[in-house]
């Protein structure tokens, strides 16, 4: 299981949504074999003044939710898929682009009306 949360200027990101869900989740797919149709983005754009970073307008941080379990060949693989793809895909500098790892055993989650340790997902997770 992987969710991923999107922050970012809305003046920026705001017409680029779909450029930016699409390059992430081929980084997904293509280096932790997420399914094509398992796609999970939320997008937390904010008001200019409600991101203070010393960084350019562009600047974008990306939170990788997901369940244990995944090495760390894994890890680092979707790091540099972030910036060997998707930072040139979206035209950003490797200093406008931060990726962050947040994992939680999966008996944390509560999905489908079950503890995520119960599910049985179509898709592995110890990669």
């Amino acid at each position: 299981m992987a969710q991923v949360k999107v922050y970012g200027r809305r003046d920026v990101w705001s017409t680029r949504r779909r450029e930016v869900s699409d390059a992430i989740h081929a980084a997904l797919v293509g280096t932790w074999g997420l399914p094509a149709d398992k796609r999970f983005h939320r997008f937390l754009l904010l008001d200019p003044e409600d991101l203070v970073a010393p960084r350019s307008d562009a600047y974008l941080v990306v939170e990788i939710v997901c369940f244990t379990g995944r090495s760390l060949a894994a890890r680092r693989a979707l790091v540099a898929a972030f910036f060997d793809s998707v930072a040139p895909a979206l035209a950003l500098d490797d200093d406008d682009l931060e990726v962050v790892i947040v994992e939680s055993p999966p008996e944390n989650w509560g999905i489908r009306g079950r503890s995520g340790d119960e599910l049985v997902l179509p898709y592995r997770v110890d990669v």
